[in-house]
């Protein structure tokens, strides 16, 4: 993955989690803080997957020391990253939560999906409003954790707030973030009894049209290495891995 499109997917990806802070004046790394419980809004992040110096931990762990927030990180999972990451093992950080980047065609995703059905209606938002907001905080979440989501997505500027819903009712939602050169996915929850009826794919296809319209042919995401059903939809949408990568807290 050559760095230009490292660079933009990551940058899209702190636009779309809105962190409290970010600072962007260490060349070659973002670094966004927040005292929230979304960790792309945490977590400093390399904009190119050259392999780093390490003595550049200690100098990122200050500014976010300066600044009053606890330093994490988000880190690639290649072989170049061996000398950094046993270096933030030495200082007490530990490997999180590996997660996966996935990249897809758009014209790939409007190929593979389908159309929502008849009497389920689709609806494009600038601004996630209380049904979006239901259905994302709905079951199965912690209130916590989606409270924290909802807010940064709620800060992010470019992002569509897509919603399908029956009979009045919420059955999924998603939020599209722009910019970059790149569609992101983010936010995607679909009712628990709603479940295998391909609404995660609707909306997803709703998403690709929408970034069809603004010109942009490529899509990404991020996704849990071990959430099976969603990466078995992923595969189906035509998305492959980009990157492995994982979380290092203390």
């Amino acid at each position: 993955m050559d760095s230009g499109t490292v660079e933009a997917i990551e940058r899209n990806t702190v636009q779309a989690v809105a962190p409290e802070r970010l600072d962007d004046g260490l060349t070659g790394w973002l670094l966004p803080m927040d005292r929230g419980t979304v960790g792309r809004a945490q977590c400093a992040v390399p904009l190119s997957h050259a392999a780093p110096d390490p003595a550049l931990i200690d100098a990122i762990a200050e500014r976010y020391r300066a600044r009053g927030f606890p330093v994490a990180w988000r880190l690639p999972e290649w072989p170049e990253w061996a000398a950094f990451t046993q270096a933030l093992g030495e200082r007490g950080f530990r490997r999180t939560q590996p997660t996966q980047t996935h990249i897809a065609e758009v014209a790939e995703l409007l190929r593979r999906l389908p159309d929502p059905p008849h009497g389920v209606e689709l609806r494009l938002a600038d601004a996630p409003d209380a049904a979006w907001l239901a259905m994302f905080l709905g079951e199965g979440l912690d209130p916590v954790d989606g409270a924290s989501r909802s807010r940064a997505l709620s800060r992010a500027q470019g992002t569509r707030f897509v919603s399908l819903s029956e009979a009045g009712q919420t059955l999924a939602c998603g939020a599209a973030s722009v910019g970059h050169g790149w569609l992101g996915v983010h936010g995607m929850r679909t009712a628990a009894r709603q479940r295998g009826r391909g609404l995660a794919g609707m909306v997803l296809r709703a998403m690709a049209g929408e970034a069809l319209r603004r010109g942009i042919p490529r899509v990404f995401l991020q996704v849990d290495a071990g959430n099976a059903p969603a990466l078995a939809l992923y595969q189906r949408a035509g998305f492959q891995l980009a990157w492995p990568y994982a979380y290092w807290r203390r």
